[in-house]
């Protein structure tokens, strides 16, 4: 939206080359290793994962679980790769649409557009758990994931079309000092008490038509109050480099490796407790070498070819999965 107030066109062909270029090196290394290990160690929870590889590096893993492709196959140590797949598939819907709306409305319009998609989502999903849509279906689906993307959309189109001082602005800053922290209080019980159901149910048919949105929107109203109050409690906490650096550096290779590492560890130490030390100081050291090794001379030498302006540093504040590093005097292309 930077870029389209700025200039009133998007290229979408630097957005999709930095997409690949951010999030497609990681994980082809994934696989790559997790293939290797498996064929030198037949005995371990690496090995026979080959057909698993295609999949996920093709960003199609959620689409093979359904069983859209044959028999669905659960993935096990690229299992993870589910939920990338639903991002990249979005990824390559939504700025074509997003463009074809700018092109006929104003960005306040398309926002109410947007929010409307959502809902409109959601009401599919109530129809599929209506018709009884197994939980493969409705945990992996594209569509049923939706809404939760596009309430984040709509959060960022609504930031874009409010005036800094204007009063819409006001009130959103007002209502941000209490809607936060009840939103965040809310996400935190929901990570330690909720657990999703599996077994058909009235339980199991509430949560799966309102769950994901409601805890979207909860998202949605914690991370706008954070922009709306940088120099709040929360966010100067959650700006602290202890917390930023991981966040912006190492959070999805952390994702990509957390449960393959978890599996190979499963046989060889028996006590949970050490596992899951182990696991966790083993996942940090991957994502270290992912970020340094992988990542980030893929990222240079794609941004040196597509923005010649971009010096990527690790310490810039905006070169996480979700963001784009930011050129000399000129708007991240995402």
């Amino acid at each position: 939206m930077k870029e389209y107030l700025a200039t009133g066109r998007l290229r979408l062909g630097v957005f999709y080359a930095k997409r690949l270029a951010r999030l497609w090196p990681a994980l082809l290394a994934l696989c790559g290793v997790i293939v290797t290990v498996g064929a030198v160690f037949p005995a371990s929870k690496w090995a026979g994962q080959e057909d698993f590889v295609l999949p996920a590096a093709g960003y199609v893993m959620n689409l093979a679980r359904i069983g859209v492709f044959g028999e669905s196959i659960p993935g096990e140590t690229l299992g993870p790769a589910w939920t990338l797949a639903v991002e990249e598939q979005f990824y390559l819907v939504w700025p074509l649409l997003l463009l074809v709306l700018l092109r006929f409305w104003k960005v306040r319009t398309v926002a109410w557009i947007t929010a409307g998609l959502a809902g409109a989502f959601l009401l599919e999903r109530f129809l599929l758990v209506l018709l009884g849509a197994p939980l493969n279906r409705l945990y992996n689906g594209p569509d049923t994931r939706a809404d939760e993307l596009l309430i984040g959309c709509t959060l960022a189109l609504v930031f874009t079309a409010v005036t800094p001082g204007s009063r819409s602005h006001a009130s959103f800053r007002n209502a941000a000092r209490w809607a936060g922290p009840l939103a965040g209080t809310a996400l935190l019980a929901a990570v330690l008490l909720l657990k999703e159901p599996d077994t058909p149910g009235l339980w199991f048919s509430a949560f799966w038509t309102a769950g994901p949105t409601v805890l979207s929107l909860l998202s949605a109203v914690l991370i706008g109050s954070l922009v709306l109050q940088p120099a709040g409690f929360a966010g100067r906490v959650l700006s602290h480099p202890w917390l930023a650096g991981p966040g912006r550096d190492l959070s999805y290779a952390m994702y990509l490796w957390h449960l393959p590492v978890y599996l190979l560890l499963m046989p060889l130490v028996p006590e949970l407790w050490l596992r899951v030390v182990l696991a966790a100081a083993l996942t940090v050291l991957l994502a270290c070498a992912s970020h340094r090794l992988v990542e980030t001379p893929v990222r240079r030498w794609a941004n040196a070819r597509l923005e010649p302006g971009v010096v990527p540093s690790s310490s810039s504040p905006a070169t996480g999965p979700g963001r784009e590093l930011v050129t000399a005097g000129r708007s991240p292309a995402a």
